[in-house]
C-alpha cells in the first residue's frame, strides 16, 4: 500500500504555497542568490557534511545553499514528503522512503543487490538506472541528482555472541530504520528488526534496548556506536546508498546552463565523497579491534542466499520491474 503523498498533491500544494506567497524557493527567485536548504539526517563529522560543503563552494557564485544536519531540519524519513510539498529544496534521501511510495523502487533496497560501489555507480548511469530515476521524477516531483555512497553496511552486536549464519541472529533485536523496506531487510538477516530513529541509536545500545544495529564502518565511528558494542560482523548485506535529491520545482526554476553546472558540480562532489568512503572503510576494521572489539566475516554465501530467497519470496518482488533484475546483474 503507497503512503506519503501523490505528485499531484505535491503539485497542488506547491501552487498554493506559491501562491500566498509561503515558498522559500520561489520567494527568493527575486533576489540575485537562491536559497537551497538541504536536510540529512547525517552528522556534520560525517564525509557526506564534507561533500555538501563542496558543492556549495562550487555552486556559490548562484546559489546559497543552507546546510542542516543531524536531522534538525526535518527528521529521518520526513525530508521526501518536506520536497514535494515545497518546504524543502534539497534532502539526502533514501531509496527506502521512494520506495514507500513507488513499490517498484523496493527492488534497489534489497539485500545483496549491488556487487560493490563500481556496480552501484554503473547502474546509475546506465539506461536501467535512468528508468528508476524517472520514474521516480514523474511520480513524486523530485529530481535526482545521483546516487550517494557511504559505505557497505554490516551488522555491529553488543553481545558477545558468534554469528556465523542467519540462524545464529534469531532473538537478536536489530535495529533498523522506520520503513516497510528497511524492516524487511531485518528480517531477511534472520534478526529481530526493531525501528528506532538513528540519533537514538547509541543510547539504544547503552542500555539494552537493541542489541544491535547495521551501518557502514564511517557510520560506526562518526557515531561512536564502537563505544557500547562489542563486535562487528561483516555482512555486507547492503552498498548503502542515499539518493541526492532536489525538487523538481527549484531544478526547474535554474537555466538549462544552471542545471548543466548544478550537476557537473554534484557529480564531482559525490565522486569525492565515495572516494573517501572507500579510503576510510579500508582502515577501519582496524581501528575497531584497536578499541577490543572482533571483528569478523561469518558465512557471507549463507547470508546472501537466505536474504535473496526470501525477497524473491515475499510480496515486495511482485512490484519490481520485469527484467529488472536481470539487467543490474548483468551489468
Amino acid at each position: 500500500m503507497k503512503t506519503g503523498i501523490t505528485r499531484r498533491a505535491a503539485l497542488a500544494a506547491g501552487a498554493f504555497a506559491i501562491t500566498i506567497g509561503a515558498a522559500p524557493f520561489g520567494a527568493t527567485m527575486a533576489q540575485s542568490k537562491p536559497v537551497l536548504r538541504f536536510s540529512a539526517v547525517f552528522s556534520d563529522q560525517d564525509i557526506r557534511a564534507r561533500m555538501m560543503e563542496r558543492l556549495a563552494a562550487a555552486v556559490a557564485d548562484d546559489f546559497s545553499l543552507e546546510l542542516h544536519y543531524g536531522g534538525t531540519l526535518f527528521g529521518q524519513g520526513t525530508e521526501l514528503v518536506a520536497l514535494q510539498r515545497g518546504n524543502l529544496e534539497m534532502g539526502n534521501i533514501a531509496p527506502q522512503d521512494i520506495a514507500n511510495q513507488i513499490p517498484a523502487w523496493s527492488i534497489l533496497t534489497a539485500a545483496y543487490l549491488f556487487r560493490d560501489p563500481d556496480h552501484l555507480m554503473a547502474f546509475f548511469a546506465s539506461d536501467a538506472g535512468e528508468e528508476m530515476k524517472s520514474m521516480a521524477e514523474e511520480q513524486l516531483g523530485i529530481h535526482i541528482l545521483g546516487p550517494t555512497y557511504y559505505g557497505t553496511r554490516h551488522v555491529g552486536l553488543r553481545p558477545d555472541r558468534q554469528i556465523n549464519t542467519p540462524a545464529d541472529m534469531a532473538g537478536i533485536r536489530l535495529r533498523m530504520p522506520p520503513g516497510e523496506a528497511w524492516q524487511f531487510l531485518g528480517a531477511a538477516l534472520g534478526a529481530n528488526p526493531t525501528a528506532m530513529a538513528y540519533a537514538e541509536v547509541y543510547t539504544g545500545l547503552q542500555t539494552g534496548a537493541i542489541d544491535g544495529q547495521d551501518n557502514p564502518l564511517p557510520n560506526v565511528e562518526n557515531m561512536k556506536f564502537y563505544e557500547v558494542m562489542s563486535q562487528i560482523v561483516l555482512t555486507s548485506h547492503l552498498v548503502a546508498f542515499d539518493l541526492l535529491t532536489i525538487s523538481s520545482q527549484a531544478w526547474n526554476a535554474m537555466s538549462a546552463e544552471q542545471q548543466a553546472a548544478f550537476q557537473a558540480a554534484a557529480d564531482e562532489a559525490m565522486a569525492w565523497s565515495a572516494e573517501q568512503h572507500r579510503a576510510r572503510e579500508a582502515q577501519l576494521a582496524d581501528f575497531f579491534r584497536s578499541k577490543g572489539l572482533k571483528v569478523y566475516e561469518p558465512d557471507v554465501a549463507a547470508f546472501r542466499a537466505h536474504a535473496q530467497k526470501r525477497y524473491l519470496e515475499s510480496p515486495l518482488s511482485a512490484n519490481w520491474p520485469a527484467g529488472m533484475l536481470e539487467r543490474i546483474n548483468n551489468l
